[in-house]
């Protein structure tokens, strides 16, 4: 029964953070997402949240603060990256984050057009990435990074609690994700 328990979790690390990681970034994303988690929590414990809020936060938490530093690591770099990688698998990466729903959906004080607002800037950034050539996609990133990390924090409405949330969602993938390794 253990060695089915081991493979389950191999499976699961292989999910989490890539199929040939090495010890020393497994250690540091799971630091990054623990840490992340954490703090997120706690913050989110200052406002009088239900605990499915609570929930769904620190989940989310979790996976930003974990994704952004798996997909800075080579072996998911090797995976996202590998040969036969499109512009349309990393779109539909991208796409598929849709957190900002499951947060208007369950936590009081994030509505739904922040959650569209903070998914359109992502997705739109996405978008610029994956046009710009090759040789700009770099500076494109980071220019449309941070473009829409200001207008995230200076134009959407969301509890001071989840401050932290479209600026880790959009380093998470148009900077992490979206650039392959040089």
């Amino acid at each position: 029964m253990r060695a089915a328990g081991v493979t389950a979790a191999r499976r699961l690390d292989a999910l989490l953070v890539a199929p040939d990681a090495e010890r020393g970034e497994r250690t540091v994303c799971y630091a990054g997402a623990l840490a992340g988690t954490v703090f997120a929590t706690a913050l989110a414990l200052r406002a009088p949240y239900a605990w499915p809020a609570l929930t769904v936060i620190a989940v989310v938490a979790f996976d930003l603060f974990g994704g952004t530093v798996v997909n800075a690591t080579r072996s998911a770099k090797r995976r996202f990256h590998r040969p036969g990688r499109s512009r349309l698998h990393h779109f539909a990466f991208v796409a598929a984050h849709v957190q900002p729903f499951a947060l208007a959906l369950l936590v009081p004080g994030f509505g739904w057009i922040s959650a569209a607002a903070v998914y359109a800037l992502t997705l739109a950034g996405a978008a610029c990435v994956l046009v710009a050539p090759a040789d700009l996609r770099r500076p494109v990133a980071f220019a449309v990074s941070a473009l829409a990390i200001t207008a995230a924090t200076t134009s959407v409405a969301v509890p001071g609690e989840l401050a932290w949330f479209a600026p880790v969602l959009v380093i998470k993938l148009l900077l992490a994700h979206l650039l392959p390794e040089r």
